[in-house]
């Protein structure tokens, strides 16, 4: 994405500041929110977010978009922006307000995040690791919504493994981030009936969903700072992680039980047979 000098920065925030809000409406008297995201669920998290920034009596806007950098993508290897960048770009957000560092801790990137003085930040698959430097910026804290009941399945394939594991139930939990993976205090969550035929993408994109209505729900609670009084610490003594996928496991060996067999069938994986 476009990036402006600090200098235009600093000027382009204090216009956006006294007229309107970057989403294109009114910002006097809200809080600004910077959105963390990159794939397709993601950007459905952040089009939620700013449907609902948009309503009048909204108290938050969008100010600012943090995704991750275009990456090259079919048989042209062309580059192409992420999934979240895209949707932000189709709905008339600035470009020179989409962010695309290659790393959360580049200085340049955090100077350009104090410019536009965020009040919350929200992750959802963002994909890259949040600094303390980043995390000491906004007021409100940073809030991320994570597809799983916390402290299950921390890490960055907590679908997946729970798929793997054949659970029969599964959830979204709304949380502060802090240094420690997914270990934040709880503010909200949701319990889901895993179907056994259920694949993972398809779950993903539902708890990802349910995490969107989560996360309206509470903003003004976390926006007035009475969500981090409720919050409940997780106990680390349940917690699971959730390790990405290794290409390994996308072999299914035939000596293995029926149910292993099922339960790998649904995180799609490129499968092969190994007898």
């Amino acid at each position: 994405m476009a990036r402006y000098s600090p200098p235009l920065l600093r000027r382009f925030f204090s216009c956006a500041a006294s007229s309107v809000s970057p989403a294109g409406g009114s910002g006097a008297g809200k809080k600004n929110l910077v959105f963390l995201g990159s794939p397709q669920v993601a950007a459905s998290v952040l089009d939620t977010l700013l449907a609902a920034s948009g309503s009048p009596d909204s108290g938050f806007q969008v100010a600012a978009v943090v995704t991750q950098p275009p990456a090259a993508k079919n048989r042209g290897r062309k580059l192409m922006p992420s999934a979240v960048a895209q949707l932000a770009l189709d709905r008339g957000f600035p470009e020179e307000l989409i962010f695309t560092p290659e790393r959360a801790r580049e200085e340049s990137f955090l100077s350009d995040l104090k410019e536009v003085k965020p009040d919350v930040c929200i992750t959802a698959a963002y994909g890259n690791i949040l600094p303390q430097k980043f995390l000491d910026i906004p007021p409100c804290g940073t809030v991320n919504i994570h597809p799983s009941l916390l402290p299950l399945y921390r890490g960055a394939a907590p679908v997946q493994r729970a798929l793997q594991d054949g659970v029969a139930e599964t959830g979204v939990s709304v949380a502060y981030t802090v240094r420690a993976l997914d270990a934040g205090p709880v503010i909200a969550r949701e319990r889901f009936s895993v179907d056994e035929c259920i694949k993972a993408p398809e779950l993903l994109a539902i708890l990802f969903d349910i995490g969107s209505r989560l996360l309206i729900n509470e903003l003004p609670s976390i926006l007035n700072g009475s969500a981090k009084e409720k919050a409940q610490p997780q106990d680390d003594s349940k917690a699971t992680l959730a390790p990405k996928l290794n290409s390994e496991e996308s072999w299914l060996s035939f000596d293995q039980e029926a149910k292993e067999l099922h339960n790998k069938g649904g995180l799609e994986l490129v499968l092969n047979c190994n007898s």
